[in-house]
Order: structure tokens, then sequence, then C-alpha cells
């Protein structure tokens, strides 16, 4: 598959309107209705990166992968099919919703629920952040990255790999307890300079995500966004810091769907061609201690 970018993620969550006040308070993002139901986020002049729909759970729904033509949409349905891999075309709703000419939704081997599209809809509106955040960087680089779970973690590798043509741009091991066993995550890159728009993690995680990526022009609107997490009594998922692999320099904190959201800056984009890949032994060069996210006996992960 030529898969060019993340376009969008869609989550879910029981109260639309705790996401619609994340989105403008915290992230500086605009919200608005969506067609057919749920909620729009909107991060650049697309009409929405975010889809937040309602249901009985709290979690991450899919991942939208943006194809550059019909011919390419098609190319990946007749991989699919060589790969005996299942999959659903999208109704004219559904496509009305993702804002897409058509859609097809399949799973990889661990669950995960992935969109592939093409023709996504413009409406040729600006974009303007409720909180005066200039920029997100978007564009060919789509509106992120996204981290999903994969206990089964070397078949859902082959899969995304083999079958939706992801490549690895770098590998990291840890030990989540001195006598535990090695967990890995791989990271992988499409055809955009992002160093990654998909990694996979050798864990299951209740919420269908371990976090998703959104970054800015500079530390300064890092900077801003902290504030507002701290001002609206966002929880803290890792302490600012920048990681190794990426140079991103970033925060997390939790979703109203449950998944964390890292907010950050400065990182790399790539030359793929001349690009080595690596296993790192650490995740970050200083900061982003985790612990802060993890309760506390007794209580509730602190705020600060």
């Amino acid at each position: 598959m030529d898969i060019r970018a993340l376009g969008y993620y869609v989550a879910q969550t029981d109260k639309l309107s705790e996401w619609k006040a994340y989105a403008e308070d915290v992230l500086g993002m605009e919200t608005r209705n969506a067609p057919n139901g749920g909620l729009y986020i909107k991060m650049d002049d697309r009409p929405f990166r975010m889809l937040v729909v309602e249901g009985p759970e709290k979690r991450y729904l899919s991942s939208g992968w943006e194809l550059a033509s019909k011919a390419a949409f098609d190319d990946a349905l007749k991989t699919l099919a060589a790969h005996g891999v299942s999959y659903e075309l999208a109704d004219q709703d559904q496509c009305a919703q993702r804002g897409a000419q058509q859609l097809a939704i399949f799973r990889d081997p661990a669950g995960n629920c992935h969109e592939i599209y093409w023709g996504f809809l413009s409406d040729c509106e600006p974009f303007t952040s409720p909180q005066g955040v200039p920029k997100f960087l978007t564009d060919e680089m789509g509106l992120g990255h996204t981290v999903l779970p994969a206990p089964n973690f070397d078949e859902t590798y082959e899969f995304l790999t083999k079958v939706m043509g992801f490549g690895l741009s770098d590998i990291y091991n840890f030990k989540p307890a001195p006598d535990a066993p090695n967990v890995r995550i791989h990271f992988m890159h499409c055809a955009n300079p992002r160093h990654h728009s998909l990694a996979i993690c050798e864990f299951p995680v209740p919420s269908g995500c371990v976090h998703v990526m959104v970054e800015v022009e500079n530390m300064t609107e890092v900077g801003r966004a902290h504030d507002r997490r701290i001002a609206h009594k966002v929880p803290l998922s890792a302490t600012l810091g920048q990681h190794l692999n990426d140079k991103m320099t970033s925060f997390y904190m939790k979703t109203p769907s449950g998944f964390d959201l890292e907010y950050g800056c400065g990182g790399l984009q790539m030359d793929w061609d001349k690009h080595s890949a690596f296993e790192f032994t650490k995740v970050s060069i200083w900061g982003h201690n985790f612990s802060v996210g993890q309760p506390s006996e007794g209580g509730e992960a602190g705020n600060e």
C-alpha cells in the first residue's frame, strides 16, 4: 500500500461535551458537529483531523490512513485480497462523515481497526485556534502519530510492513520490571518525512491506544499548552522531556477517551534514503517521567 500519512483518528466517548471542552480549552483546536453524528476536531485547513463519536465506552476506535488516489486505493484493496484480509467498504453516510471519496475498513492481527481512504474533502476554511495556537505541523505529514497495542507483536508487525507497507524507523526494548522479560516497541513510517506515523507496543491497552501525538512549531506553544492542562486539571501522564529517537520535546496528558496525547515540538523530519534504523536503550534524552501517570496507592495519578 502507498500510505501517505495518518489523516485522522476516530475516538469514542459517552460525553461529547468533555472532548469539546478539552479540544478547545486545552489543545487549542476548533470543534464543530460532524455529519451523521459526532464531533469534528480541526487543527489545520482540513475540516477535521480527529473525529469523536458517542458510545458506551471511552476508547480509541480507528486510525484513518490517507492514500493519494483512486488507483492507490484500488491497489490497496487488491493487496488486502491477495493476503486474505477481510475488509468492509464504507457506505455513503460513513464516507460523508469521514470526508472521503471511498473508504475501506479492516483489522490487523492485534484487532486494531484501520481505515484507508482517498479523496479527502476540503472546505477551504482556515484554522483559527481559540487559544491562539499559530499552527500545528500537519500538511503532507498528517495529523501526527498513533501508538497501538500489539500483544501478538511479530504477527502484527509482519502485517503492518508486508500488507500495509510501513517501513521500520527505529526499535525500542525495555524491561517493565527488573525481573520481567523485555517488551518491544517498533516505530514505523510511511511516505512522508515524519519520523514515525505509527508505532506498536508489545502489551495490551484497554483504551485501544497508547497515545496519539500532535506537534506545534515551538517550545513556547508546548509550554502554553502545559499551562492550559494545569488550569483545566487534566491529568499528566508523563513530564516534559525530549525523546532519543525522534528528538521530540513534549509532555503527555490524558484524553477524555482514556488514552494519552503527546503534545510536542521539534520532531525529526527524515530523508529515508539516508536513515539507518537503530535500537535505543532509553526512551528519552532527558525528562519524560511516566511514573507521574501511574495511580498512587489508594489514589489517582497526579495532575502536576
